[in-house]
C-alpha cells in the first residue's frame, strides 16, 4: 500500500490531510523523529509478528520501548516471532520502513500498546519510508481497527 492508498483510506474519515511526506527518509524511529523534529518516543512503530496461524499481528508501540517476550506470551499465549523481512509486505500490505497500522489485509490484526498513551499525538508510518500520519492515540486506535490496548512492552528506564 502506498501513501496514496493511505490517503484514500483516511479520506473516508476526512483525515487525508494528516499524512506528511518528507524529502528525507523516515524509515526508522530515529529518522522519523528527526524529520518531524519530535522525540523518538512519539513515533508509533508497527512491529509485525506471526499470529500462530496464517495471519499476523501488528503491535503499535511508542518508539522508545521494546517488546517484552514474557508479557507478549502472557497476552497472546505463544512466543513472539517476528515476521521474516520477506513476509512483511505480503502480510501487512506495506514495505519495511513504511508499515502503517491501518488499511492492512484482513489477516493482519492490530493491537495498540499502552506505551503510546502518555502522548497527546503520535506518528505512525504513512505507507512509505518517507511519510507519517499525525494522530491522537484514540484516532490511531480507531483508524487501525485495533482489537484492544495491550501492555506487552518492557518498562522504560527512568532518566
Amino acid at each position: 500500500m502506498s501513501v496514496a492508498k493511505v490517503k484514500d483510506y483516511l479520506s473516508q474519515f476526512g483525515m487525508e490531510n494528516r499524512v506528511r511526506v518528507f524529502p528525507v527518509s523516515s524509515a526508522t524511529v530515529e529518522l522519523a523523529a528527526k524529520a518531524l523534529d519530535v522525540e523518538p518516543a512519539r513515533i508509533a512503530k508497527s512491529i509485525s509478528f506471526h499470529d500462530g496461524g496464517d495471519g499476523c499481528l501488528l503491535i503499535v508501540t511508542a518508539g522508545d520501548v521494546k517488546i517484552d517476550n514474557a508479557k507478549f506470551k502472557a497476552e497472546f499465549g505463544y512466543k513472539a516471532k517476528m515476521l521474516h523481512p520477506a513476509e512483511v509486505e505480503p502480510m501487512t500490505g506495506f514495505r519495511i520502513g513504511g508499515v502503517c497500522p491501518f488499511g492492512n489485509p484482513p489477516k493482519a490484526k492490530v493491537y495498540c500498546d499502552v506505551s503510546l498513551k502518555r502522548f497527546d499525538r503520535v506518528f505512525p508510518a504513512g505507507g512509505s519510508d518517507d511519510s507519517c500520519v499525525d494522530l491522537t492515540c484514540e484516532e490511531l486506535f480507531r483508524l487501525s481497527k485495533s482489537i484492544k490496548w495491550v501492555d506487552v512492552c518492557k518498562q522504560r528506564e527512568s532518566v
